[in-house]
């Protein structure tokens, strides 16, 4: 009889699904989600270029910090920053030149600046060359590592600084200065207006869009994952 029972015993249910309850929107509620996505999408739009192309000088600024691989019509404007402030010195950064250096002589963006802006009528004396050592990645932290290197072993003892970049660039360059400088020094930033787009329709432009999907990738990366990047 007992052997009867083990053989009548039921193995237990196996159940793969189950019905339960779910909010969801009402079709005002998508209406509404959708037309706040539609706002948001355009917002960024609209206003992501002026945000990475940051201006923020400092009116008393010292020192004019010109990233060297800067196009000639920026490195003019910034001679123009230069003559108009109250600027004590220039200093030019940039790291190797990929192509040229057999027909110029010159090794590096900062080397090449600074002979610009001495071509261009500035006192030698004013400008000063700081080549960032040849690294694969991070440029931009090595410029502001290699500058900070420099002035700490310099006899140049200044407040604060602005930042002479370019467009979108302006705001990373800013970002990674403060980190290495600030609270010691003040830092300020002035962004070149680009002539390989228009800054206001950036989306009419195939340069436009990689210019500001690139530099808003990497402001990204270097603001929540990884600064000295």
């Amino acid at each position: 009889m007992q052997t009867k029972n083990r053989r009548r015993k039921k193995f237990p249910t196996i159940k793969l699904i189950k019905r339960q309850e779910m909010w969801t929107l009402t079709a005002q509620g998508w209406a509404i989600a959708i037309a706040l996505i539609a706002y948001l999408i355009f917002f960024i739009i609209t206003h992501v270029h002026s945000f990475l192309a940051v201006n923020s000088p400092i009116k008393s600024a010292e020192v004019l910090i010109v990233e060297g691989w800067l196009p000639d019509y920026a490195i003019e404007e910034a001679l123009t920053e230069f003559k108009k402030g109250s600027y004590r010195q220039i200093i030019t950064t940039g790291g190797t030149l990929g192509k040229g250096t057999y027909l110029t002589g010159y090794k590096n963006f900062a080397d090449v600046s600074a002979a610009t802006f001495i071509k261009l009528g500035l006192e030698s004396e004013k400008v000063v060359a700081v080549p960032t050592p040849f690294v694969v990645r991070d440029r931009s932290y090595a410029s502001a590592a290699e500058f900070h290197r420099w002035l700490s072993n310099s006899n140049l003892k200044i407040e604060s600084i602005n930042i002479f970049s370019l467009d979108v660039h302006a705001r990373r360059s800013w970002f990674l200065f403060n980190k290495i400088l600030t609270p010691q020094i003040r830092v300020g930033v002035i962004a070149a207006e680009t002539q390989d787009y228009d800054p206001r329709k950036w989306w009419d432009s195939s340069q436009g869009v990689r210019e500001i999907l690139d530099e808003a990738i990497a402001y990204i990366y270097a603001r929540f994952l990884s600064w000295k990047a």
